[in-house]
């Protein structure tokens, strides 16, 4: 059993064999049996997903099926004694060799600038599903989601300006800065509200999304040195 950490968007959790013949004894169609029949001989992750509240404490997973089972997004709710561990998506730059060959040096650039801002980002979506199971997740044209964790606005800030500056080809570079109080936002709102292009951001949390206007991250990140006026 999984010791009882705090769950986090875009974390891996990986069953134990107990909690995978609970899921498959569940009246589940053929197509997503097969699915889950793979998922469970592979001991492959599910992903945890929003929260809704519950009284039996279960916890919400999903399983973004690739295109072999028609790219279904099967639900789970899965009881926290029967995930063996939690994990986490692949570092970002494993995904250089599922780049179109246009895109392999510019994503090499962009691994290395966001390592110089101090972040490690991590790639989910179809990227990141294809690096973990091998199959036919990614579609031409899909974007490359990375989720990054943030100190503060002073780092979002210079993540999102890497971001800003990897080239306008594919793949279009989607995802979240994850801040460390569990709040998370997209990279491209966040850059624009910081501009001053929109009076207020979608946060994302694991109980759903609501929009802020107010600082919403925790106040973690070393302040500014303040500038000192010369003396006459």
């Amino acid at each position: 059993m999984a010791t009882a950490l705090p769950l986090q968007r875009h974390q891996l959790a990986c069953l134990s064999d107990a909690g995978w013949q609970r899921q498959l004894a569940l009246p589940w169609d053929g197509e997503a049996r097969e699915c889950l029949d793979h998922w469970a001989a592979r001991r492959l992750p599910l992903v945890v997903t929003t929260q809704p509240p519950g009284p039996d404490g279960s916890i919400a997973l999903g399983l973004p099926a690739p295109g072999r089972w028609a790219r279904r997004r099967l639900a789970l709710r899965v009881a926290r004694e029967d995930i063996l561990y939690f994990d986490a998506f692949p570092p970002a730059l494993l995904a250089q060799p599922l780049m179109p060959t246009g895109s392999k040096a510019a994503w090499g650039r962009l691994g290395e600038a966001l390592q110089a801002c101090g972040v490690a980002a991590r790639i989910y979506g179809s990227h990141g599903w294809q690096l973990i199971t091998g199959l036919d997740h990614l579609r031409s044209g899909s974007d490359a989601d990375l989720c990054i964790g943030v100190a503060g606005p002073m780092q979002a800030d210079a993540v999102a300006a890497c971001l800003l500056a990897f080239p306008k080809a594919q793949p279009r570079l989607d995802g979240e800065l994850l801040f460390a109080n569990g709040a998370a936002v997209a990279w491209r709102e966040w850059s624009a509200w910081r501009a001053g292009r929109g009076k207020a951001v979608m946060v994302k949390r694991l109980a759903g999304a609501a929009l802020a206007q107010a600082p919403f991250w925790p106040a973690t990140e070393p302040a500014e040195e303040p500038v000192q006026e010369p003396m006459p």
